[in-house]
């Protein structure tokens, strides 16, 4: 990794005794959800571990800036703020919790068929689909929410109106909108992403991936989407009314292993990278430059890289992994 300009001496490590599930900024302060069920606050491992799920592991997680929302295979659903204090948002009973999506103050949750969302002013509904839902993702206007399941995925208004499905074969694992609200894609067991033009339901198809993607990104200004799933950071483009269609993907961050989570950067075209072995880098997109943030893990075992997040302002960057590895970048002023 020699030949990388590199920002490794501006991280802060952090090493915990428990894989990483999710991490997210609260405030100026990171915060990390942990696999046995804790959420640790602060930049060191001897921060605060409120117990947001005692005696159960941490599936999900989703974040405001406000509230760290997680939810467990206990079937609830907790939402811890930047000073410990825990809300148990709801608890389904022992069904594990798949999916999580929050936006603007609402917040909405899955387990098994049905799916239930929560407004800002906390009016709940439920909606049963016809299979599990594994992926939610709020319109960025309106209280509407796209969730996806087998065969496709359904579009829904809690509070007015008949969901309407978006038919697609195959399972549909993650859910995306783009910032307009004019895309929704989703991930796909078959390797592959597909994705619908909202107004018409038009169908795309973005294929080629070597596994899973099961993280992507989309850029400030909405008009590049990142995924992980090879072995290097596929970017679409999406500035166009069809979207990807007929045009190529661009790749940064060309590695020998699996890229495990993508990040963009609040305000700039730069993308944050992390890969199965626990590197981690920066790629701006216009160039393609690269600059390392994190060498590869000395214990190569469970070391992916399983959160990216940044700061509102784009100053700081967090990373966790499966390992228990983690970390928070400080960029220079400069950069």
């Amino acid at each position: 990794m020699a030949e990388y300009p590199t920002l490794t001496s501006a991280v802060e490590p952090i090493a915990f005794d428990e894989a990483v599930v999710a991490g997210a900024w609260l405030g100026d302060e990171p915060a990390f959800a942990l696999a046995d069920g804790t959420i640790a606050l602060g930049d060191g491992i001897h921060g605060r571990r409120p117990p947001a799920h005692p005696g159960a592991a941490i599936l999900v997680a989703a974040s405001d800036g406000r509230r760290f929302v997680t939810g467990g295979d206990d079937g609830r659903v907790v939402a811890t703020g930047a000073d410990g204090e825990m809300e148990t948002i709801a608890d389904e009973k022992g069904k594990w919790i798949d999916a999580l999506a929050m936006h603007e103050g609402a917040l909405a949750w899955s387990a098994g068929k049905a799916v239930h969302a929560r407004s800002a002013k906390g009016e709940q509904k439920s909606l049963d689909l016809p299979s599990t839902c594994r992926g939610l993702a709020f319109f960025p206007k309106g209280f509407r929410l796209a969730a996806a399941h087998y065969n496709g995925a359904t579009l829904w208004f809690p509070n007015a109106g008949k969901p309407e499905v978006l038919n697609w074969s195959g399972s549909h694992l993650d859910a995306t909108i783009s910032p307009d609200g004019r895309f929704l894609v989703t991930s796909m067991q078959e390797n592959t992403l597909h994705g619908w033009r909202v107004a018409d339901a038009k169908h795309m198809r973005m294929a080629g991936y070597p596994a899973k993607t099961r993280s992507f990104s989309w850029s400030f200004d909405g008009k590049w989407l990142a995924t992980s799933g090879a072995d290097a950071c596929i970017i679409w483009p999406f500035s166009g009314k069809d979207g990807p269609m007929g045009q190529q993907p661009r790749e940064c961050g060309v590695a020998s292993v699996m890229v495990t989570r993508v990040a963009f950067h609040p305000g700039a075209l730069v993308v944050a990278i992390g890969f199965e072995d626990g590197l981690v880098m920066l790629a701006r997109i216009s160039d393609g430059s690269e600059i390392l943030v994190r060498r590869p893990s000395e214990d190569s075992k469970n070391a992916r890289i399983t959160t990216l997040a940044w700061d509102a302002r784009g100053a700081r960057l967090l990373f966790g992994a499966e390992n228990g590895e983690a970390g928070t970048l400080m960029l220079p002023k400069a950069a």
